[in-house]
């Protein structure tokens, strides 16, 4: 197993846009709820952050109502 790399896929899905599907949000009223910018919050939802913070996490799952291994899985 090599380790991830900054350039790298991560092997993590993030499921942003179908959890906001299932409950009729947009990616404007996430960003409202949780002040993070839909700039950030499209980076996770298309799979190219390299990171996120737990508070960053915790908020969008608040918002959500969801829990982290329902925003994030593993790739396949």
């Amino acid at each position: 197993m090599t380790p991830a790399t900054d350039s790298g896929p991560t092997g993590v899905h993030c499921r942003l846009d179908e959890l906001l599907a299932e409950r009729d949000m947009t990616l404007t009223r996430l960003s409202e709820l949780v002040g993070i910018s839909i700039v950030n919050l499209s980076v996770l939802k298309n799979d190219r952050a390299r990171a996120i913070r737990f508070s960053t996490l915790a908020a969008i799952c608040d918002a959500l109502d969801c829990e982290i291994g329902e925003l994030l899985v593993r790739a396949e």
